[in-house]
């Protein structure tokens, strides 16, 4: 186990760097009341690369009870770089041909979904309650943070909110594949409709094209996430990155969703 300066121990897992944690800068003094928002990075990214987000909150004095976890993916053989999962071309765009699409890594999504759960183990351990922890990402963050918010036979329907920036929803191409993980996981339909949920877009995003996230959106419907707890942001002229109006709105959001307590 790694031990940093706040005393929690994250899991370590061979090949993977432990998460950089930013402790909150005015922490509860009832772990009960603590927040953590664990941020996970897009493909190719890292930690380190992302952990500047934390940085503008803290700096900004936005959320100072928040403590923020961004944790990093393993080195991807095939994609020579970090990765969740291997990526490959979304099923869902080039319906006429299926057959000529790889099928997507649901290996290595699962053993994500694990990770993702056990880094969640440890901020409870903590003294943090699901309920005040939020999970999200950016872009394969996204996808791996939609992802166990439906199929976490631990944490599904049990946190704060959910928040996927610029990224999709994995799985989905296949219409039944994630209900039938989740009953796999003998996982029924309760809490997870009303886990709050941020959705977030860029109009000229060159990576996640306008009908993926269609299909996201509507997936998302399908599987019972409902409409009144899904917060849907659309930015026009942002590419694949965030900016400050992003953001912002995410500030806004958060503090609905994790707000101090005293």
């Amino acid at each position: 186990m790694a031990t940093n300066e706040r005393n929690i121990n994250f899991p370590q897992d061979r090949g993977r760097e432990d998460p950089i944690y930013k402790p909150a800068t005015t922490p509860s003094e009832n772990a009960k009341n603590s927040a953590a928002f664990i941020f996970v990075h897009g493909l190719a990214d890292s930690a380190a690369a992302i952990e500047n987000v934390g940085d503008q909150f803290q700096q900004g004095n936005k959320l100072p009870w928040l403590s923020w976890i961004f944790p990093n993916a393993k080195h991807n053989p095939i994609t020579m770089d970090k990765a969740w999962f291997t990526p490959n071309s979304l099923p869902y765009l080039t319906p006429s041909r299926p057959e000529l699409v790889p099928d997507e890594d649901e290996e290595g999504m699962l053993e994500t979904v694990a990770y993702l759960e056990s880094l969640i183990d440890t901020v409870v351990e903590s003294g943090t309650p699901p309920n005040r922890i939020v999970l999200g990402g950016f872009s394969q963050g996204c996808a791996m943070s939609l992802l166990t918010h439906l199929t976490s036979s631990k944490y599904s329907g049990q946190l704060a909110g959910i928040v996927g920036l610029l990224g999709y929803l994995p799985l989905s191409d296949q219409k039944q594949r994630i209900q039938e993980i989740r009953t796999e996981k003998g996982l029924k339909w309760n809490e997870e409709r009303k886990v709050p949920v941020f959705l977030a877009r860029g109009t000229k995003d060159e990576f996640i094209p306008r009908r993926a996230w269609l299909y996201t959106v509507d997936a998302l419907k399908e599987l019972g996430v409902e409409e009144s707890v899904t917060d849907v942001q659309i930015y026009e002229g942002l590419t694949h990155t965030l900016n400050g109006a992003l953001l912002r709105d995410l500030c806004v959001w958060l503090e609905k969703v994790v707000p101090a307590i005293e």
